[in-house]
């Protein structure tokens, strides 16, 4: 998530190319949907995109709790 919204941020300025996959990204950003890419790597979920990205907060959170 992390390098694929920075090269999203990058595009919007105009650094880098708008590649397809950047424009879906931004597309479903927009559209408050969780993008392909991420739902591949996450957790299965019906949620808008807020909603999941509050979701994968927390479980981020217990998960580094429960290791610790």
């Amino acid at each position: 998530m992390k390098s694929t919204l920075a090269n999203l941020k990058k595009a919007l300025k105009g650094l880098v190319v708008m590649s397809e996959d950047l424009e879906k990204l931004a597309n479903s950003i927009y559209d408050n949907q969780v993008e392909k890419v991420w739902a591949d790597v996450g957790f299965l979920s019906l949620k808008p995109l807020g909603s999941w990205i509050e979701d994968l907060t927390h479980r981020i959170k217990f998960l580094t709790g429960w290791i610790n």
